[in-house]
């Protein structure tokens, strides 16, 4: 079945959960959507587990248009969200809209998600009314780290709580057809989700949440530089890719790879004239 944003909204109203995980190319999207995944993020945490940054900040609209056309490619039934990155919709109304084109015409995305609360309210109404379907996003919002003091949990204070409680309608009443809450107390996201006519889809945000997102290279052990506490390891990937690469070094070092399987063969008469 193919997903959309009506397929999202349906699930919400049925009460089904809805899973989602990044992807960030063609062949990792593709097992993605056999497996069933009903989302998948291409999200600008690519700069952290692709392209080696400490931060989100660095990532750049080719960037994601780049990766998000290639996570299409092999999404057949998923839904692609791409994210817009940092400085793609701060500047202007009129820029956000245009760079969400772009990542819907160039980095052919089924919607785009953004982050932030009330202050991008304008954006969002103005890019869904462009025609095109806005995730929206609260709580930690890694592109503001720097505003933040780092990764921290949000909306653990009353005043905190109550302004993301507060976003989150907002942001819905500007037109977003979904919410991502990023490290938020599991029972602020629940009352948050219990509230939305809008799906909401929790990373680190508890079991309330209409549905679930994690970063593939986290949940299949592949990303070592920090594991957030909210991630469960499903497989341990990354070590098995490890001692696959060590085989293969091993075999190519001891001459056994290639051996006469891998090899193409021609007529000895052939090579005799060579001589």
């Amino acid at each position: 079945m193919k997903n959309t944003v009506v397929t999202f909204q349906k699930a919400k109203q049925e009460g089904r959960k809805i899973s989602m995980l990044t992807a960030y190319d063609y062949s990792t999207a593709k097992l993605e959507d056999e497996a069933g995944i009903q989302g998948i993020l291409v999200g600008d945490s690519l700069g952290n587990v692709v392209l080696g940054y400490e931060d989100t900040i660095a990532v750049t609209m080719e960037d994601m248009i780049h990766h998000g056309a290639a996570v299409a490619r092999g999404a057949k039934n998923a839904l692609v969200v791409v994210d817009m990155p940092f400085m793609s919709y701060q500047v202007s109304v009129e820029e956000a809209v245009r760079n969400a084109g772009r990542l819907m015409k160039e980095g052919h995305a089924g919607a785009v998600k953004l982050e932030g609360g009330e202050n991008v309210c304008p954006q969002i109404r103005a890019i869904v009314n462009a025609g095109i379907p806005v995730m929206a996003h609260l709580g930690l919002t890694p592109q503001s780290i720097h505003a933040f003091g780092g990764f921290k949990v949000q909306g653990k204070t009353e005043a905190a709580a109550k302004k993301l409680l507060e976003d989150a309608h907002k942001v819905q009443e500007a037109g977003a057809f979904a919410l991502t809450l990023e490290a938020v107390p599991s029972k602020l996201a629940a009352m948050v989700t219990e509230q939305l006519d809008i799906p909401t889809i929790g990373i680190g945000a508890g079991n309330g949440c209409d549905g679930q997102i994690l970063v593939y290279q986290d949940m299949l052990g592949m990303f070592s530089d920090f594991t957030p506490k909210f991630v469960k390891r499903y497989a341990n990937v990354g070590e098995v890719m490890k001692d696959a690469f060590r085989g293969y070094i091993n075999e190519v070092e001891s001459g056994a790879f290639p051996s006469k399987e891998n090899e193409y063969a021609v007529d000895d008469s052939v090579i005799e004239k060579l001589y």
